[in-house]
């Protein structure tokens, strides 16, 4: 198998797991029932009688209850799960793709490598082989394990995982507010991948979950799009297979969502870096080399490259006539222009341009394209990380050269982060707030700075916002914060705002905040409670919004730090060596995810946020004796995301302080740690399997599955013991 288009960067040794006796039986665990146990005897080269035997003997459940979505819906968990453990020629195997087509995913799903660390450990190749008798007692050990806290069907899912899909529901809103004309939200149900390629099989906007939305008067969805794949390149028309299939596919997709008064709007983020061969047929077009070892598309050289933007705009909106629109990015973790990562200056061509001529020459090709089609089509300029150079540290001078420059358009907008540039102070740190967040209510002086500087040069705004959850926590489908919401909104709609981008790729569940867009959070509880009840439900989401505030942010720690993958990332005797990746791998490395807090301030203000909620907790079990019958299922909706977000939120505060502790050679402080971390592991996986919604984000698929958390529960036992002796 010829693996050579597969990205290398840094081989690292891989981490080491010790809790389990051999890497080829916790590869065995980790894909137990999430793939066939066929696959994993072809992996192991092993017979399949040989791996049930194996499995039974670790205390899992033969024969395994196979969910097949875990390979068509679920692959990012997969490849994040055995990324540790498994080569490359492995990895394909199991999952049965082809080189190509794991570097497309690597490269173009939501900066997927980048998630990874940017470098692939160096597993040796796992082979199945007899147990030696010290392994073989260790293994009984594990089984031990899994009969004491999970006899029986405690093993098995209530709720399949992806099970959420078919129970979408229209909504009854309550309020009747209309503080905003427009808004969009990423699908609950797309992903970052070849969504268009794959919409056949993999349905990002399922007619359910359209209804639902048009319910709570969601008025378009975005979704990834690579232009390349819709619209060949003249002269590199290879890369572009089944671009008549996806427009096909698109026209489908538009037609179903129009019926429910849905628009779709295409995230562009171009002009795409393409394979190094390219540049051999376009050397005009080849720009420079970026720090993610791309190369960057030069815009300045030739005009065919933004000639092509255009041609392909023209052409997609041609053939699909009722697309609402696109949103665009021109600086983020995907090479594009020269200018993508702030470093234009290196490039020859780029060089001898303002950047502001850059950014805005991409968008007014990409608006000349469309709009000379379809004249009504939004145009949705997502401002996210403009800045001049790496050391501007003052956007606001950038950002208006970039809007001077641009078409100006009734239907383009300034899609600007509402927080971006809040001066905070959590924990007496203070700092100017990149990116978004729901701990720190918008918007900004710096923002409504922008939307005013926007309108005045006769452009239209809107506000990119967090409302169900954010990166501070995307393993629940919302953070019961309402008060904080609805603070944010009643500002936007006071500064003017009136239009809303509502989520990035987390987010998009149909439910939860987003029925603030219509009502204040007593509204919403006195229309599912009666008036006492609805107090007491009141009253905890005002401690949950107010511990909320407490939240450490920075965009390394929301990025970086345990949160979204708390309750099964592992604990480890001794560091790991590895650095927590975006989103990706938290690792155990406290330096990383604290970014600029010292580190007891740092641990103060996770147990802040933590004694705050578990008083909301606290309310609410005390007002479960209230609940009528009819109440139920909206009470124990509360409870539930409740709960899990404070399963993650406690599991944090855990692991910050035993990493703390193993610094500090406290080895009763570290067992008191695991003690907690595999209560709320225990406490988090019953949530889990009866809830499918738990752990699930669109762009990183599952965070963990039920597997993650019973070796969690293994991990913290293994943990205890090697501290006792």
């Amino acid at each position: 198998m010829n693996t050579t288009c597969l990205p290398v960067e840094v081989m690292k040794a891989p981490v080491d797991y010790p809790y389990f006796p051999t890497r080829w039986q916790h590869f065995l665990w980790r894909n137990w029932e999430l793939v066939p146990p066929e696959r994993i005897a072809e992996v192991l080269d092993c017979s399949v009688e040989e791996v049930l035997n194996a499995a039974a003997d670790l205390g899992l459940a033969v024969p395994p209850e196979v969910n097949p979505k875990w390979l068509t819906r679920g692959y990012l968990t997969l490849i994040r799960n055995n990324w540790q453990l498994l080569n490359y020629a492995q990895l394909l195997q199991l999952l049965t793709w082809t080189p190509e087509k794991l570097a497309y995913s690597l490269k173009e799903e939501d900066f997927l490598f980048h998630k990874l660390g940017k470098l692939k450990p160096d597993a040796p190749e796992l082979k199945y082989a007899p147990l030696s008798t010290e392994e073989t007692a260790r293994t009984a050990e594990i089984k031990a394990v899994m009969e004491k806290y999970f006899p029986g069907d405690r093993k098995k899912y209530l709720e399949q995982p992806f099970a959420f899909s078919d129970l979408y529901k229209p909504v009854k809103m309550v309020g009747g507010r209309e503080d905003f004309d427009f808004n969009f939200i990423h699908s609950y149900a797309a992903s970052c991948g070849d969504v268009l390629g794959e919409a056949e099989e993999l349905d990002p906007v399922p007619e359910n979950l359209m209804a639902q939305y048009a319910s709570m008067g969601i008025k378009g969805v975005w979704m990834h799009a690579l232009l390349y794949l819709l619209y060949p390149i003249p002269g590199a028309e290879e890369y572009s297979r089944g671009s008549e299939k996806r427009i096909a596919n698109l026209k489908k997709l538009v037609a179903r969502c129009k019926k429910y008064g849905i628009r779709i709007f295409l995230y562009l983020n171009e002009p795409r870096c393409m394979p190094m061969e390219f540049y051999d047929k376009k050397p005009l077009w080849r720009g420079r080399l970026s720090r993610s070892e791309r190369i960057t598309i030069c815009t300045t050289r030739t005009p065919e490259v933004l000639e092509y933007l255009e041609n392909a705009l023209r052409f997609i909106f041609t053939e699909v006539l009722d697309l609402g629109g696109v949103l665009t990015i021109t600086a983020s973790e995907n090479a594009t222009n020269c200018h993508y990562d702030l470093r234009s200056s290196e490039c020859p061509s780029c060089s001898k341009f303002d950047p502001a001529d850059i950014i805005a020459g991409v968008n007014a090709a990409i608006e000349r394209g469309m709009h000379s089609v379809a004249p009504d089509a939004r145009m949705l300029i997502y401002d996210w990380a403009w800045r001049r150079s790496p050391e501007d540290d003052v956007p606001g001078e950038f950002k208006r050269a970039v809007i001077d420059k641009l078409p100006k358009n009734k239907n383009v907008y300034i899609n600007s982060v509402s927080e971006w540039g809040l001066i905070t102070n959590v924990g007496g740190v203070e700092q100017y707030l990149r990116d978004y967040s729901i701990s720190q209510v918008g918007p900004s002086e710096e923002s409504k700075n922008i939307w005013k500087y926007a309108i005045e040069k006769g452009l239209q705004v809107c506000a990119k916002v967090q409302i169900n959850n954010s990166w501070e926590l995307s393993a629940v489908p919302y953070i019961p914060v309402p008060y904080l919401i609805r603070e944010h909104l009643d500002n936007l709609k006071a500064a003017g705002v009136k239009g809303l981008m509502l989520s990035w790729t987390q987010g998009g569940f149909p439910g939860g905040n987003l029925e603030l867009m219509t009502a204040t959070p007593e509204e919403i509880a006195n229309g599912k409670f009666a008036p006492e009840l609805a107090k007491e439900v009141c009253r905890a989401w005002k401690h949950f919004s107010e511990a909320f505030r407490h939240f450490p942010f920075n965009v390394q720690v929301a990025y970086c730090a345990p949160m979204h993958f708390a309750p099964m990332n592992q604990l480890h005797l001794k560091p790991t060596g590895y650095n927590p990746t975006m989103v990706g791998f938290p690792f155990d490395n406290i330096d990383h995810w604290r970014a600029m807090y010292p580190a007891d301030v740092f641990e103060n203000q996770f147990r802040l946020l933590n004694d705050g909620w578990r008083e909301g907790l606290e309310v609410l079990e005390k007002a479960a004796a209230m609940v009528q019958e009819q109440e139920k299922e909206e009470f124990n909706e509360i409870v539930t995301v409740a709960t899990a977000a404070y399963c993650h939120l406690y599991s944090t505060l855990m692991q910050i302080r035993f990493v703390m502790a193993r610094s500090a050679g406290a080895a009763e402080t570290m067992k008191a740690c695991a003690a907690e971390e595999l209560k709320t592991a225990l406490t988090i996986y019953d949530i889990a399997r009866r809830d499918s919604r738990i752990g699930f984000e669109a762009s990183n698929h599952y965070f963990y599955s039920l597997n993650d958390l019973r070796e969690k529960i293994v991990n913290c036992e293994y943990v205890i013991s090697e501290l006792s002796r």
